[in-house]
């Protein structure tokens, strides 16, 4: 593309084809320099001719009336239709084409007209001269309405391409957005995240205080509570800003109430309570209700996970039943199941593609695609999402497992 416009800023096939079409003209003008009337003068204006060509794509209505100049100049000194005449037939078409305001070419096109007359008025032969004015007339008008019908072609191209890029903006923009939005919806819950860390290590350390010299041994474990729920929070507050590395305002989350426990503790609970993995039976009987047939499966043995990463598995299978609710219908059928491993939890949703469309859909836990790839990408996890052979949808999350998932027992201490 660089080499394509090293030439006055426009590609150089275009500056090529003009210069080939200026050469033709030229050859005629200096083929007939002796033989035609007006001899080496006559040839003097077609070589201004060939000259103002040279800029028909830049500035088509300056060609033009150029190139209708002399062609006036050549009627009057009375050198008749000479053979680089063709010039003002491609002037002529490069003014419709290329001019800002077709009004230029219908102005053209009437120049044109007069240019006719005169032409045939002075065409030598035996054919009287209205033989000689139709026969011109017919073939200017057909290059006028060629070039007003090619025109018309790249005009639309050119609001197809404009509307093209206009969709392009539109939709990243948009892609902008709901990953902007997944992200303040992801630090307003990871915050609750931390809050509930921080109500356990300040409850564990108030136990501390009161058991250390009575108990010396649970207050060793408590210890150990609130040093494995501290170093899980900094790792969830890691994540929170890993992920919103760009400048963002999220909303506020509620503060959480501060309640008084037995022993002179204080237990925080978070106003908005965490969805967990104990809570799927109740949202696939949810989307059971509103029309999904929801098989659930799980293979390996479950463990235990961090509370933000618990989060992470129930938004996506939220959103997986959500979508296939609102694209598959109502009565088709989704297969969940949930495979554990030693190392992975793998989120496997696929749906037969056979119901009939919802009339009003569940509502979203996020914004389809983005927002589960958002949040898998913030435990470094992959997502894989593409249509089945079976004319299906298939959405399939991996989370890598943590290195220690004992702490997170510790934490629920």
């Amino acid at each position: 593309m660089t080499v394509d416009r090293i030439i006055f800023g426009r590609p150089l096939r275009s500056v090529a084809f003009d210069v080939a079409v200026s050469g033709l003209v030229a050859l005629f003008a200096v083929a007939g320099a002796v033989a035609q009337p007006g001899g080496w003068q006559a040839t003097l204006v077609g070589i201004g001719m060939v000259v103002a060509l040279l800029f028909r794509r830049t500035h088509p209505s300056a060609v033009a009336a150029g190139v209708a100049a002399l062609a006036l100049v050549q009627v009057v000194a009375g050198w008749g239709p000479l053979g680089y005449d063709i010039a003002v037939l491609i002037a002529l078409y490069s003014v419709v084409k290329y001019a800002d305001r077709l009004r230029d070419g219908v102005i053209a096109g009437l120049v044109a007209a007069v240019g006719v007359v005169l032409a045939a008025l002075q065409a030598p032969g035996p054919a009287a001269w209205w033989a000689s004015a139709i026969y011109f007339g017919l073939i200017t008008g057909a290059v006028w309405l060629m070039g007003l019908n090619v025109r018309t072609r790249r005009l639309y191209v050119l609001s197809l391409e404009e509307r093209a890029t206009t969709l392009e903006r539109e939709r990243e923009a948009e892609a902008r957005a709901a990953v902007a939005e997944e992200r303040t919806r992801i630090a307003r819950e990871l915050h609750d995240v931390v809050a509930h860390s921080m109500a356990v290590m300040i409850v564990q350390a108030d136990g501390v205080r009161f058991t250390i010299d009575r108990d010396p041994a649970t207050a060793r474990e408590a210890a150990k509570v609130v040093a494995d729920t501290g170093r899980q929070a900094l790792e969830e507050m890691r994540r929170l800003v890993g992920v919103l590395r760009e400048p963002s305002r999220p909303e506020p989350a509620a503060a959480p109430d501060v309640v008084a426990e037995p022993g002179g503790g204080l237990s925080a609970e978070p106003t908005h309570r965490r969805p967990a993995l104990v809570e799927l039976p109740g949202l696939l009987d949810r989307f059971r209700a509103a029309g999904l047939r929801v098989g659930y499966a799980t293979t390996g043995d479950p463990v235990p996970l961090p509370p933000g990463l618990e989060l992470t598995v129930y938004r996506v299978v939220q959103e997986s039943l959500t979508n296939a609710l609102k694209h598959a219908g109502v009565g088709a059928s989704v297969q969940l199941r949930l495979d554990w491993s030693a190392t992975t939890v793998a989120v496997r949703a696929v749906d037969d593609g056979r119901g009939r469309p919802v009339v009003r859909p569940a509502p979203s836990g996020g914004h389809g695609l983005v927002g589960m790839r958002e949040r898998v990408g913030v435990y470094d996890g992959s997502l894989t999402a593409g249509p089945t052979q079976a004319g299906g949808w298939r959405v399939e999350a991996r989370l890598p497992l943590p290195s220690a998932p004992d702490s997170e027992q510790g934490e629920a201490a």
